[in-house]
């Protein structure tokens, strides 16, 4: 696959992200139990994942199982950021919880980046990509000026 298409399959999962928020916020507050909201959506997803790998190949789960655990800590951290999002939107707003969680991002992946952790890749911070996620941080604060 391509840089592009890499790129285009990453935007289409970044406009994903604040129609999960919304979507499952409104479940949440529907049946009025966040958690329940977030236990259907993980059973979906699960359901999901599980026909995608029975189609790609399912001999990766028994590599997973060999895996080190701290790696499953991302279920851990999915799961955080799902009920979190699903109880906070309704009350702090789709667009707000969605912007905090960019800047959180802008933050992690730097350090990941910077440090090469978790076994990404390693890429310097330069003074130009610092300023460049200093931008981007100041255009989410921005968008918090309206409030």
């Amino acid at each position: 696959m391509s840089t592009p298409a890499y790129a285009l399959i990453m935007l289409a999962a970044g406009v994903g992200i604040p129609i999960l928020a919304a979507l499952n916020a409104s479940l949440g507050k529907l049946i009025g139990a966040p958690a329940a909201a977030s236990v259907v959506l993980f059973s979906v997803a699960l359901v999901s994942a599980l026909c995608v790998t029975l189609f790609t190949g399912p001999k990766a789960i028994i590599a997973a199982l060999q895996a080190p655990k701290y790696l499953w800590l991302a279920g851990v951290l999915v799961a955080f950021y799902v009920l979190s999002i699903t109880y906070i939107a309704p009350h702090f707003g789709v667009g707000n919880a969605v912007f905090f969680v960019l800047l959180g991002q802008l933050i992690s992946a730097a350090l990941i980046d910077h440090f090469g952790l978790f076994g990404a890749g390693q890429t310097t911070l330069s003074l130009t990509r610092a300023v460049g996620i200093l931008v981007m941080a100041l255009g989410v604060g921005i968008t918090q000026l309206t409030r």
